[in-house]
């Protein structure tokens, strides 16, 4: 493994953020909230799984998925995170494993995969906007709208964690109420949309783009690992919330859809945006408006949440000495390291522009190849650490721990064989992820020789709850 040549020193926790009052830290159900809008947003991005598979195979790949990837993530998290909670999350985590080089690899992945990650959500609020005012459709409107929502996401996460996720818990709320209705009224419409007139779609899908996309709703488990010192009881809050918000989620995606699937309605009629139109079908005007305010608000939460997750990168490898000390700034009111998350909003901004299905490939290769490193990261930790407390473990001993990353990496798979069609600056999105993969390597070595005299030690002691 590539490591520094810093001399050993006795480990302080990596944190220049003061002892945070108990009053400021998240408990067990704002941090549920918050997951779940880092990972899902709600039943909004799953009419594409529905128009590529059908609703049958639809529903079985929403049951299938949180089994074979949800669950055993939100594993892997449960144990290092309750182990490690550390600012930085898994980047700490496969930092105290591997090293240097592999903890800034995993940094650098999860930054750049966030590039194109964190574009999907403002592109989704516009358009469920353009479903309502087609007005912001024409031009560059709907981009200085995602733009906008950029900006004001950016000045919330300023303010605070607290803030965040708090508002992340009332948005789950309000986003649900349309989908509980349409649950309640399909039951009185079955078969009566079989004949429905629908707009005609411009969505070209398939099986395996719906999955990829299914495995996008279903991602980004480890993004709350990262705020895991602004938690109450890390060690007991974070295996709960994880499990809970697994259990929330793939509700929230197979109920909706089921009962879509009584009415009647072609899943061929399904695309980006769909929902709103579906509402419209179902309950009249206003239901549609509902739906559409929600997806603007799933856009609006999902990115809103993800702010606070990435920005704790820049703040934890500045901490370290892996990027300059200004990245570590911190709000003197709210503590939030409002550099970062100003640096990191223009990073996204500037992505606005890319389509939908695109955003998602690239994302998945990338975000697949973090991934990878932290189910390593659990298996080298079982170990060089056997010792290690763990309040929570990932059964099955070490036999367990190897098991619960194949079903992940055979679905990561898929990613793979997509990425060579989907094209970016003239390439495969597989050869752009790949420059942008072998680009951490050469920013670790530049970095390397930037700061000859090494970085932070790794975290070796346990740190407080």
């Amino acid at each position: 493994m590539a490591t520094a040549s810093a001399p050993r020193q006795q480990f302080q926790p990596p944190t220049i953020v003061p002892h945070r009052k108990k009053s400021v830290r998240l408990t067990l159900w704002p941090l549920v909230a918050a997951t779940f809008f880092m990972v899902s947003g709600g039943t909004y991005g799953t009419e594409d799984i529905v128009r590529g598979a059908g609703y049958g195979k639809a529903i079985l790949i929403l049951l299938l998925t949180p089994i074979l990837w949800s669950l055993p993530t939100a594993f892997m998290i449960g144990e290092l995170s309750s182990a490690l909670p550390y600012e930085g999350g898994y980047y700490a985590w496969v930092r105290r494993a591997m090293g240097n080089f592999w903890g800034f690899q995993e940094a650098w992945l999860s930054l750049v995969a966030s590039i194109f990650d964190m574009a999907i959500y403002p592109t989704l609020f516009v358009l469920y906007l353009t479903r309502l005012f087609p007005w912001f459709a024409e031009g560059y409107r709907g981009w200085l709208v995602g733009l906008a929502v950029v900006g004001v996401c950016a000045l919330l996460n300023i303010a605070g964690v607290r803030v965040v996720s708090t508002t992340s818990l009332w948005l789950l709320i309000v986003l649900s109420a349309p989908f509980i209705l349409i649950v309640a009224i399909a039951p009185f419409k079955i078969g009566a949309l079989a004949h429905a007139v629908t707009k005609p779609t411009t969505s070209s899908v398939d099986i395996l783009t719906g999955l990829l996309i299914c495995m996008w709703n279903y991602m980004g488990w480890d993004n709350a690992s990262t705020i895991a010192t602004e938690v109450e009881r890390p060690q007991r809050t974070y295996p709960r919330a994880m499990l809970a918000a697994v259990v929330i989620v793939a509700l929230s995606y197979i109920v909706p859809v089921a009962a879509m699937w009584m009415t009647g309605l072609s899943s061929s009629a399904w695309e980006t945006g769909f929902w709103a139109d579906i509402a419209g079908l179902l309950g009249g005007p206003l239901l549609r408006v509902g739906l559409a305010l929600g997806g603007m608000i799933s856009g609006f939460g999902m990115f809103n949440a993800l702010v606070m997750s990435y920005s704790r990168l820049p703040l934890a490898m500045a901490q370290d000495g892996m990027l300059p000390r200004v990245f570590g700034k911190l709000h003197p009111r709210s503590r939030a390291p409002w550099v970062a998350i100003v640096v990191c909003a223009i990073g996204w901004a500037l992505c606005l522009g890319l389509g939908f299905e695109r955003l998602v490939t690239i994302d998945i290769l990338l975000y697949g190849a973090s991934l990878s490193l932290e189910f390593i990261a659990l298996i080298v930790l079982r170990v060089r650490e056997p010792e290690l407390h763990r309040p929570f473990r990932v059964p099955g001993g070490m036999f367990g721990a190897i098991a619960v990353g194949i079903a992940p990496m055979l679905l990561l798979g898929f990613s793979v064989v997509r990425s060579e069609t989907e094209q970016v600056l003239g390439m495969s999105s597989f050869a752009f992820g790949m420059l942008l993969i072998a680009a951490g390597v050469v920013a670790y070595f530049l970095n390397h020789a930037l700061k000859p005299e090494g970085w932070t030690p790794a975290p070796q002691e346990k740190p407080a709850a």
